[in-house]
């Protein structure tokens, strides 16, 4: 196995979310913008999560146009 397979199997044992729904990645992101922007983001491009999704789950208008870089 490469150097870079070796990594990304290593990486992904410290990742915090597992066996995530898209619909609980939405949660997730909701509750997450006020605290934790870093996993936010990771979420947001994991499930190419848009703005209109975060906003219809209840995620404040200010928030989301912070993202409004990565969110589709």
């Amino acid at each position: 196995m490469g150097k870079s397979k070796q990594r990304i199997i290593r990486k992904g044992k410290y990742v915090p979310f597992e066996r995530m729904s898209r619909e609980d990645a939405i949660c997730a992101v909701v509750k997450l913008l006020e605290v934790d922007t870093r996993a936010v983001y990771e979420l947001v491009t994991l499930f190419g999560l848009g703005a209109e999704e975060l906003l219809e789950a209840g995620a404040s208008y200010e928030a989301v146009s912070g993202l409004e870089g990565i969110c589709a």
